[in-house]
């Protein structure tokens, strides 16, 4: 199922939500309106100068604490891709490129291939950067 501008509400006793960019959840008997009550598998933002800040602070520790298996970051200006597993009820950063598309460069990695853990998806570099 695809929803555009889910809110993921993460505190059960209150209305406090954050709008991810990607979402993956799996229980659709948690999707009310727009809103998702449940845990999701993998969350995913991508940077912006307004963002960056929130994005790598405030909301991946509430990911955290809200039990989101994988969390990614997506830096367009630096061409990067964080994923963070968590691991005994914290975060661990476990995949990190940044992308080189030059294919003279020994470190070229356009067609490298991320598989998320939590949700059984791949896809490259060249997937996530190249329109």
């Amino acid at each position: 199922m695809f929803m555009e501008n889910i809110d993921y509400k993460y505190a059960k006793d209150s209305d406090d939500y954050l709008e991810p960019d990607i979402i993956i959840c799996c229980d659709r008997n948690k999707i009310r309106g727009n809103s998702y009550y449940g845990t999701p598998k993998f969350v995913a933002e991508t940077l912006s100068p307004s963002t960056a800040k929130r994005d790598r602070g405030v909301k991946k520790d509430i990911y955290e604490a809200s039990g989101v298996e994988e969390y990614g970051i997506v830096s367009p200006m630096e061409r990067a891709v964080e994923i963070y597993y968590l691991k005994y009820g914290r975060y661990e950063i476990e995949e990190s490129y940044i992308l080189d598309d030059d294919e003279t460069s020994e470190h070229y990695n356009l067609k490298q291939e991320i598989t998320l853990w939590a949700f059984p998806v791949t896809m490259t570099l060249e997937d996530i950067f190249v329109f």
